[in-house]
């Protein structure tokens, strides 16, 4: 069916006639004649009938007239669906995270961006860095917000955000705390450490081979930040971890931090996507916000 013809035809009925449908269409009235004419030949029946100087729809042309209404009402919500979704406002933002972002940055972010726009499903994933870097080369996510060094991944961009510090963190009353200590003493003390798997815990690994220094004996092993701060908290062992994710405890006086000579590591925090590959809106008005919230932190 020519669906250039049945618009026209669509526009007469909803007009209730040929002059004031040429004028809608701003086509000339022979044109729009001629399209009914041709678009009657194809279908095999008459939808228009002369009535004085105006027409009349038949009974075919009612019923023809009824679906096409429902087709081109249809068109118009495509068409907004289209023009809300190439801005931003529709469709699914699948993210996945590692900890640190995902406890202390996304929960701003992403309620910061939902304000703006509501009707995006925004899906969250949290997982390791070994993990978060699989679920965006496999399609699980679009996004990656990472926390941690990085090693150059294939086909994988990466944006740094901004950059903390990693402390080593003790309770409060503990002998080394607020003092500066070598590696090698630090050493001596009992670690709570992440999953493998995580970034930081290689990075800790990666430092104490630097410096020829025995790695920490794992005391405790979990795998979030939040349990790790609150066993310190409670009185036991070490931690490494970025100072986004401890600060606050440390101005309370809940943990105590301690300065190691010629340990001091930045922590990054970046945005990775595949390459070559382009965002869909949404991704990319996420984007447009974390960029500009980290502007000015840590």
């Amino acid at each position: 069916m020519n669906l250039h013809a049945l618009k026209i035809f669509h526009t007469i009925a909803e007009k209730g006639g040929v002059t004031r449908a040429a004028e809608e269409l701003r086509i000339s009235q022979p044109a729009v004649t001629a399209q009914i004419r041709n678009l009657e030949k194809e279908l095999g029946i008459q939808l228009l009938v002369s009535k004085g100087r105006g027409i009349l729809l038949t009974d075919a042309g009612l019923m023809l007239a009824s679906h096409a209404k429902r087709l081109f009402a249809l068109e118009r919500e495509l068409d907004e669906v289209v023009r809300e979704y190439k801005a931003g406002f529709s469709g699914i933002l699948r993210i996945v995270a590692t900890y640190l972002p995902a406890n202390l940055l996304l929960p701003e972010w992403l309620a910061l961006f939902k304000q703006e726009h509501p009707s995006v499903e925004v899906v969250l994933t949290t997982a390791n860095s070994k993990e978060a870097v699989e679920g965006l080369l496999q399609y699980d996510a679009e996004v990656a917000v990472y926390g941690g060094g990085w090693e150059e991944q294939p086909g994988i961009e990466w944006e740094e955000l901004l950059e903390d510090e990693l402390w080593f963190i003790v309770p409060k009353n503990h002998p080394y705390a607020g003092k500066e200590i070598t590696l090698s003493e630090m050493m001596r003390v009992p670690f709570i450490l992440r999953e493998e798997g995580s970034s930081t815990r290689e990075r800790l690994f990666s430092l104490c081979r630097a410096l020829n220094v025995n790695p920490p004996k794992v005391g405790l092993q979990f795998n979030g930040v939040n349990e790790m701060v609150r066993a310190v908290i409670a009185g036991y062992g070490a931690i490494f971890i970025s100072s986004l994710a401890v600060r606050d405890n440390v101005e309370r006086g809940e943990v105590g931090r301690v300065m190691v000579k010629g340990a001091s590591l930045l922590n990054p925090i970046a945005v990775c996507i595949r390459q070559q590959e382009t965002l869909s809106p949404a991704a990319e008005a996420f984007l447009s916000l974390v960029r500009e919230q980290s502007k000015g932190r840590v």
